[in-house]
C-alpha cells in the first residue's frame, strides 16, 4: 500500500497537538537580537530542557542538548530499514521580540462561529478583513488574547514534529528509516545556526516546520543582510552650537529618511525586496541605526548595500565634520538553487502532501529559516506550513486542523523516505 496517511487517527493527533502546543506557548522564549551569545535569552533553555525530557520520555535514547541550546534527537529506523537515508526535521525554540512574548494566554475556540473576536487593547480578529480566518468557520482555532503574541512561530512546528514522533513510536506498523530532529535557538535573530555542530548531522535532506497557511510549501527565501550604521558627531552646548554642533542623532534621522518608502516591507510583496529599519538610537555625539535588507536575488541585495554606502556619503555631505560607517553582514542566502539541484527532495514532499490529502502550492518565503543555512552547506531543506497566521504580532492565531494536516505530512514524509534505497 502506497498511501498510509488517510488511515491515521486524526482525532488522536489533534488532541496531542493541542495539548503540546498549549504547554509550549506558555514558556517565554523571546530572543534578543542585541545579545550576540547563543542562546540570546535564558528562557529558551526552559523549553529546550522540557523537550529533551519529553523526547526521552517517548523512548528516544539518542538525545543531546548542546552547550548552546540546540536539541538534537534521533529516532531509530524500523528493523531492516537502518540503511535508508536519514531525513531531518527542524523547528526553532525562540519567538520574536517584535511583540511581548511572556505570560501568553492562548484562547482555544472550538467550532469558531465565524464572527468578530475582540482582543485586549482594542485589537480584534476580523473575518471580514481576513479571508483565512473566515475560512475557519466551524473549525477550532487558537489565538492570542491581544496582550502578547501567541508563539505559533515556531511552537506550532515543534508540536507537530513532536506529535509525529509520538505517533510513529505508538504505531510501529508505519515503517520508517532513520530520523533526525533539531530544535534550534535564536532563529528570529537571523543568526543561521552559528553554534550548531554541523559535522554531527546525518540527514541527507531536512524539512523545516516554520511556514504559514495550509498547503504552502517553500523552497526559496530571501538573501538577507543585517546592517548597522554608526554616526559620529560633535557635541557641544546647544547655546553655543552655531557652526560647531554636529548632531549624530539628526544624522541618523536624515539617513533613515533616505530609505525608499516604496521599498519597505509595508509597500512590497511577492518577489519584491526591501529595506527595513529596525531600530534607531543615539545622542548628539553618537548614534546608531539597525536595518535589514531582503531580496530574492543576491545581486539586488548587494545593490541595496551599495545604495546604503551612497546614503552615508550624502549624510556626511549634509553634516560637515560628521562621520558615517556602514557595516553590512550577510545572514543567510536564498536556498532555491541548491534545492533545485536535488529535485527529489521536493518531489517527495509533494507526494507526502498529496498522500496526506493536502492541496499544496509553492510559495517564496518572504523571510528565512534555519533551513537556509542547512541548504547552504549542502543539506536541502524546504519549508512546510504549520497553520499559523499574523506572526510576530498580538493578533496571531493558528488553525488546529491545519496543524493536524502538517503533522500528517511529516508522518508521511518519514514513511516515504523509509522506502528509498540505502
Amino acid at each position: 500500500m502506497t498511501n498510509l496517511t488517510p488511515q491515521l487517527n486524526d482525532a488522536a493527533i489533534t488532541e496531542a497537538i493541542v495539548s503540546r502546543f498549549l504547554r509550549y506557548v506558555r514558556i517565554k522564549t523571546t530572543s534578543d537580537h542585541h545579545v550576540p551569545a547563543t542562546p540570546s535569552t535564558l528562557g529558551q533553555w526552559d523549553l529546550a530542557k522540557l523537550l529533551v525530557e519529553e523526547l526521552r520520555g517517548l523512548g528516544l535514547t539518542d538525545v543531546v542538548l548542546t552547550d548552546h541550546c540546540y536539541v538534537i534527537a534521533r529516532l531509530p529506523a524500523s528493523p531492516g530499514k537502518e540503511g535508508r537515508p536519514t531525513v531531518g526535521f527542524l523547528a526553532h525554540l525562540d519567538t520574536s521580540d517584535d511583540a511581548p512574548g511572556g505570560d501568553v494566554k492562548p484562547q482555544v475556540v472550538e467550532k469558531y462561529g465565524g464572527g468578530h473576536i475582540s482582543l485586549a487593547d482594542n485589537l480584534a480578529l476580523d473575518p471580514d478583513a481576513d479571508p483565512d480566518l473566515a475560512a475557519q468557520k466551524g473549525k477550532t482555532i487558537i489565538h492570542t488574547d491581544g496582550t502578547t503574541l501567541l508563539g505559533a512561530d515556531d511552537k506550532a512546528g515543534i508540536a507537530e514534529i513532536m506529535v509525529a514522533l509520538e505517533y510513529l513510536l505508538a504505531h510501529p506498523e508505519i515503517e520508517r528509516g532513520p530520523v533526525e530532529i533539531i530544535f534550534s535557538p535564536d532563529e528570529e535573530t537571523g543568526k543561521g545556526l552559528p553554534e550548531f555542530p554541523l559535522e554531527t548531522l546525518k540527514a541527507a535532506a531536512c524539512y523545516t516546520l516554520d511556514g504559514g497557511p495550509l498547503g504552502e510549501l517553500e523552497t526559496e527565501c530571501f538573501n538577507a543582510y543585517a546592517v548597522e550604521v554608526r554616526f559620529t558627531g560633535k557635541a557641544i552646548h546647544p547655546g553655543a552650537a552655531r557652526g560647531r554642533l554636529v548632531n549624530a542623532a539628526l544624522m541618523a534621522a536624515s539617513f533613515a529618511a533616505l530609505l525608499p518608502r516604496n521599498e519597505s516591507p509595508e509597500a512590497t510583496d511577492g518577489y519584491y525586496g526591501y529595506y527595513c529599519l529596525m531600530e534607531i538610537t543615539g545622542n548628539h555625539e553618537e548614534a546608531s541605526l539597525e536595518l535589514i535588507i531582503r531580496d530574492f536575488e543576491r545581486r539586488d541585495a548587494e545593490r541595496r548595500v551599495a545604495a546604503l554606502e551612497r546614503f552615508a556619503q550624502t549624510v556626511e555631505a549634509q553634516f560637515p565634520g560628521g562621520r558615517v560607517e556602514v557595516n553590512a553582514k550577510p545572514q543567510y542566502y536564498n536556498m532555491r538553487e541548491k534545492i533545485e539541484a536535488r529535485p527529489e527532495v521536493l518531489e517527495i514532499l509533494k507526494k507526502a502532501a498529496r498522500n496526506a490529502g493536502v492541496e499544496f502550492r509553492l510559495k517564496p518565503i518572504r523571510g528565512g529559516t534555519d533551513g537556509s543555512r542547512l541548504t547552504e552547506i549542502g543539506i536541502p531543506t524546504p519549508n512546510i506550513f504549520t497553520g499559523g497566521r499574523n506572526y510576530h504580532s498580538r493578533v496571531e492565531w493558528v488553525s488546529v486542523p491545519e496543524m493536524t494536516a502538517a503533522c500528517k505530512v511529516v508522518i508521511e514524509l518519514i514513511r516515504l523516505w523509509g522506502t528509498l534505497g540505502g
